[in-house]
């Protein structure tokens, strides 16, 4: 599909005012697709463009729409307009539209949602910000232990189409209590007069309303899921949490431990619609701690001042022992950072994997360190001493690196803060103090 020139036609039809064959154009369009074409169109255009779509794909489209372009929209349409809006979305989008609005615009959606969807959406809005409770949706198939398959695709057929998922049937009792789950696959493939209660798959897998959605995704990652039922604290259901809002929170997670293991304080809003102070104060902290803490790095070269006098190759091999250093660190801090969020790591497991990095240092510093020595000689020509020193030193370096790489986020993790927040910048700066007092210990002992 060439994009470009789908944007050209519509951008024809637009400025033509061909509304009649905008309106198929836009229908041919996936409404990810017509959402992300929405984002260039100015405010008067939005609303054409938006009115111009039918009423059972709007709200479809306004769900994938981003945040200015909703709220453009919500002070530009009538009431009515919002009432069909929010009826017509599924509910969970419905939530997470109005927790991105300001208090204001709540207020006027709200007053015009009929009663029941309101409470429903207020109970929603009391749930702590990023919580299972907060991403679940009411809008799933529930079903009896007494019903049959022939009962149940009945069921599906008659209220299906309201549903968010109807992949998975959930089996609840007369108390609500989640009793378990049949894969629709399996009811159909079976006949008709099968009791459900003979398909429910065994051991129930749910998680609370009050669970972080790190939790969540991590559960419905473990066990390949479709979608996780949400149980309140007495074990009685209450909604689901689909595959599609559980990628929105991975995605979400992934961002902020990539921001912590640069140093940078997890932001909530996109880079180009962050304000340059809030850009500036999330990375402020994190570069001024550094910045005091590479005084231990200053004070170990100039309690060292003298080794440095005797020969100026030893200056000069600082850079390469402490780049070297923070990369070895690195390496291993990601590999175990991953491996913690992927549930493959634990700290029970420190001992086991201190031993492989150690070994791996080894074997890695060995190469490296036969490398400098050998360029030393032959490229710089320097004395073996020194030659010696410098490769010691970096394949000592290499070793400690890599362990306290692979340490400091499973320390992180047992504390109960995140492991990211080990990453990069702390352990670069631990590295770089171990690797010069380490090469500076060895320099003063062998060559003054």
């Amino acid at each position: 599909m060439d994009w470009e020139k789908i944007e050209e036609t519509l951008d024809r039809l637009m400025a033509q005012k061909r509304h009649g064959q905008l309106r198929g154009a836009l229908m041919m369009i996936n409404p990810v697709d017509i959402a992300e074409y929405m984002k260039k169109l100015d405010a008067e255009n939005l609303l054409l463009l938006f009115r111009i779509l039918p009423k059972d794909a709007s709200a479809e489209v306004f769900s994938y729409m981003d945040s200015d372009q909703r709220e453009t929209l919500v002070e530009s349409i009538g009431d009515k307009e919002i009432t069909a809006l929010i009826n017509d979305m599924f509910l969970d989008d419905a939530v997470d539209f109005l927790e991105e609005l300001p208090a204001n615009a709540v207020k006027r959606v709200l007053q015009h949602t009929d009663p029941k969807t309101r409470a429903i959406i207020n109970q929603f809005l009391h749930y702590p910000e990023n919580s299972a409770g907060s991403l679940m949706t009411i809008e799933y198939c529930e079903f009896t232990p007494e019903m049959n398959v022939q009962d149940a695709l009945q069921t599906i057929k008659e209220t299906g189409v309201d549903k968010e998922t109807v992949y998975t049937l959930y089996l609840v009792d007369k108390q609500r209590k989640l009793m378990g789950t049949v894969p629709l696959h399996k009811a159909l493939v079976v006949p008709e007069e099968t009791p459900l209660i003979k398909l429910v798959d065994p051991g129930v897998i749910a998680v609370n309303t009050l669970d972080d959605q790190e939790v969540v995704a991590d559960t419905v990652r473990k066990y390949h899921l479709l979608s996780i039922p949400v149980v309140d604290g007495e074990g009685r259901m209450v909604g689901i949490i689909t595959s599609d809002d559980i990628m929105d929170v991975i995605e979400e997670e992934n961002t902020e431990d990539f921001e912590k293991m640069s140093g940078l304080a997890p932001a909530e809003e996109p880079y180009f619609k962050t304000s340059l102070f809030k850009l500036a104060g999330n990375r402020l902290p994190w570069l001024m701690l550094l910045m005091f803490t590479s005084i231990i790095s200053g004070a170990i070269i100039a309690r060292f001042e003298s080794v440095l006098a005797v020969n100026i190759l030893l200056s000069a091999s600082i850079p390469m022992l402490m780049d070297s250093g923070g990369n070895c660190g690195q390496q291993a801090s990601t590999l175990m950072i991953r491996g913690i969020a992927l549930g493959e790591v634990r700290f029970r497991d420190l001992p086991k994997v201190l031993w492989t990095e150690v070994r791996v240092g080894l074997m890695v510093g060995l190469v490296m360190s036969a490398a400098t020595f050998g360029r030393l000689i032959l490229i710089n020509h320097a004395s073996l001493a020194i030659s010696a020193v410098i490769a010691v030193s970096l394949y000592a370096t290499v070793v400690i690196a890599k362990s306290i790489g692979c340490v400091l986020p499973l320390l992180a993790q047992r504390i109960k803060l995140d492991p990211a927040l080990a990453a990069s910048p702390l352990i670069t700066t631990l590295v770089d103090a171990s690797s010069l007092f380490i090469f500076f210990t060895i320099a003063s002992k062998y060559i003054l």
